[in-house]
């Protein structure tokens, strides 16, 4: 379950994707048009927020891109931009909700619960893969109903794999969605795999070797 943020905002970026990561939402954000529809077009998201004033143009014309090429992915529009007729253009462009800003995190999480229920996609404060038990409100992790005590880069890292069971996470994916710094040719992910591996049971985490990795769903 992957969100991407598409905030230009600096210190509101940084905040928004803190909450929703903290949140159990693997979130990647970015800060223009461009990079979105380069990320919408190779990766796959559960939800998409979008701010209609970004540097290299309007969000607007990222959400009409997205409904030309039929991709169904909800779209919520944050923006300062709160007259109605903002609204109804938005809303009549393809957005799936509106939230003007200023706005409460809070409202904004339950909103996003509302959009996620629409899709059938519960968004239930606990995780469970298997006998893999993940409190995403209390960040804890059990296996067995045994607590396990984890980084908050190991934690992350199940956390990205854990919103969509069986599905093979890319190297690349993992490294944006958490915002890691390390490039690519660095062993840093493997080493965190290797110790999530241990905490977690070795054969809960797949290899896929030149790709990425999967948590088994059982």
């Amino acid at each position: 379950m992957r969100v991407l943020l598409v905030e230009d905002d600096l210190p509101l970026g940084n905040s928004l994707a803190r909450v929703l990561r903290d949140q159990g939402l693997p979130t990647l954000w970015v800060r223009g048009c461009t990079e979105a529809r380069q990320f919408l077009e190779q990766e796959a998201f559960e939800l998409v927020l979008l701010d209609i004033v970004l540097p290299d143009g309007s969000g607007l014309d990222v959400l009409a891109w997205l409904r030309r090429r039929e991709l169904d992915v909800p779209v919520m529009m944050l923006t300062a931009r709160d007259a109605v007729s903002d609204r109804v253009t938005g809303l009549d462009a393809g957005a799936d909700d509106y939230l003007p800003k200023p706005f409460a995190m809070e409202e904004l999480l339950s909103r996003i619960r509302v959009l996620l229920r629409r899709r059938g996609r519960q968004l239930s404060a606990v995780w469970t893969v298997g006998t893999l038990s993940i409190d995403t409100t209390r960040r804890t992790v059990s296996v067995d109903g045994q607590p396990v005590t984890l980084s908050a880069r190991e934690y992350g890292i199940l956390s990205v794999l854990a919103a969509d069971p069986g599905r093979v996470m890319t190297r690349l994916e993992i490294e944006n969605t958490l915002s890691l710094t390390e490039t690519t040719e660095s062993n840093t992910l493997d080493v965190h795999v290797y110790n999530l591996r241990r905490k977690i049971g070795a054969q809960r985490i797949t290899t896929v070797r030149g790709v990425g990795y999967a948590l088994e769903k059982a």
